[in-house]
């Protein structure tokens, strides 16, 4: 199974990286871009588990290590492969 996980920045965060990303491309002319916010995506691999086990883990995962809870937002999904 793949776990496809992706960590953003809480809404209320401040995402310079975002603000930065969006700046260029209003100087490349994309001016319908209205916000930007960087994130990450990480895909994880899993072994000898049940979908059920899997989207436990996964999740204990991102509380863990994967995501900073005060300052950023999880989501993911487990696919078979």
């Amino acid at each position: 199974m793949l776990a496809k996980v992706y960590v953003t920045p809480k809404k209320a965060i401040l995402d310079p990286q975002g603000k930065a990303i969006a700046h260029s491309l209003h100087t490349l002319e994309y001016n319908e871009v209205g916000d930007v916010r960087m994130g990450k995506y990480l895909e994880v691999r899993l072994q000898g588990l049940s979908r059920a086990q899997a989207e436990q883990r996964v999740e204990e995962m991102c509380r863990r290590l994967l995501a900073n809870l005060v300052m950023e937002d999880f989501r993911f999904e487990i696919v078979e492969e």
